[in-house]
């Protein structure tokens, strides 16, 4: 597969992520009476990675995010030539997303796309829970780390076939489950900058947290599992 077809790919897999995850936030999690809240955000952010792994996971390996792509490299399965254009594609589709998704949020009355935050990442007062720069640096690393393990682990050739995206999408839903209340819950250098670059201010100021914490938690996961997992296997399509 060309590597242009690969970006484009990891363009639209990103788009689809965050769309729906951010959207779920933005648009759905506190409508009055049916908002689907924390829970619905999570499966939200879960199914849009899973249905994006069966459809495009043959294609570019439905990495959708650098910390992702840092791993697999790190874990042996993925060239590091290929990692500033994968990155460059993530954040396209993101940023595409992001304004996708302000317009449609704008076309209701009182909108404020910077009071609402958006759905961007953020610690201390801007965490939904009030957690510290500190406990939003490890939870991002730990829960980086964790994803990315699962993501190894579902797509090694040992693994069954044909479930990684179930594996990876549960995976991402539980991990959701325990980061939204101290940062949002980002795990994904690419998902947090699109909707930081329209909220602006604090959420550009905080950017580095969701850039650094999930590069580390993503680099420590591809060399774990090296040692964990021994060789690498020919990598399973997902």
């Amino acid at each position: 597969m060309s590597l242009t077809r690969k970006m484009a790919a990891e363009m639209l897999g990103t788009f689809w992520l965050v769309f729906a995850g951010c959207g779920s936030a933005v648009l759905a999690a506190g409508v009055p009476g049916v908002g689907i809240g924390w829970l619905g955000v999570s499966f939200a952010f879960g199914l849009s990675l899973m249905t994006m792994a069966f459809a495009i996971g043959h294609i570019s390996g439905c990495h959708v995010n650098p910390a992702v792509s840092v791993g697999l490299w790190m874990g042996g399965r993925f060239p590091a030539s290929e990692i500033i254009p994968y990155w460059i594609a993530q954040l396209v589709g993101a940023v595409v997303a992001a304004g996708v998704l302000a317009v449609i949020a704008s076309g209701t009355a009182g909108f404020d796309l910077v009071a609402s935050g958006f759905a961007a990442n953020g610690y201390a007062e801007h965490s939904p829970g009030g957690y510290s720069m500190i406990a939003a640096l490890v939870a991002e690393v730990v829960l980086t780390f964790v994803f990315l393990m699962i993501i190894l682990g579902a797509t090694d050739g040992r693994a069954p076939a044909g479930l990684a995206p179930i594996a990876i999408g549960l995976g991402l839903t539980v991990i959701h489950l325990v980061g939204i209340p101290v940062t949002n819950l980002s795990v994904n250098p690419a998902r947090s900058t699109g909707p930081a670059l329209f909220v602006g201010g604090w959420a550009l100021s905080q950017l580095w947290l969701f850039w650094v914490a999930p590069i580390v938690g993503g680099a420590l996961a591809g060399f774990a599992y090296k040692w964990l997992g021994g060789e690498p296997e020919p990598v399973a399509e997902v």
